[in-house]
């Protein structure tokens, strides 16, 4: 598996994610649309016009999942029994269609299970930095984290 093991991570280390994504009119109204989210912010160019925004906004929820998406690769693809939480979930600017995301992931805290011997909890510090260089979506995750096979 490509992703790490608990034993991988070390406190404070920092992930630049070297994949980045440009997120399109399609995502958002399709995300939107699956998730019955008929906020018109999200779906009604006319209605979104003329708010403080000028436009459509992406919905929330999309940019939570696709910052996380862009992490596992690096990080816990494969390795990961489950996420456990996610907490300090801000969005402190919009994303607008054509914004082009990268993603930066710092470890928090390590800390073993105590009910789970093959496993242990890594806390994950994810930001979200659109084009422009301003930081879009922050949220802290707990995940629960396969260790090393004994051999």
């Amino acid at each position: 598996m490509a992703g790490l093991h608990y034993e991988d991570f070390t406190v404070e280390r920092v992930f630049e994610h070297a994949w980045t994504r440009t997120v399109t009119e399609m995502d958002n109204v399709l995300f939107s649309s699956l998730t019955m989210n008929v906020q018109p912010l999200h779906l009604d160019e006319e209605f979104a016009s003329k708010t403080e925004f000028g436009q459509r906004i992406v919905n929330s929820l999309f940019t939570l999942g696709l910052m996380i998406g862009i992490t596992v690769n690096d990080t816990t693809l494969g390795t990961t029994i489950a996420n456990l939480g996610m907490t300090d979930v801000r969005f402190p600017k919009p994303v607008f269609h054509g914004d082009t995301l990268r993603v930066r992931t710092r470890v928090v805290s390590l800390r073993e299970s105590k009910s789970r011997p093959d496993a242990g909890i890594v806390e994950f510090a994810h930001t979200a930095i659109n084009q422009r260089g301003e930081t879009v979506a922050e949220c802290t995750r707990q995940a629960l984290m396969r260790k090393k096979p004994k051999d």
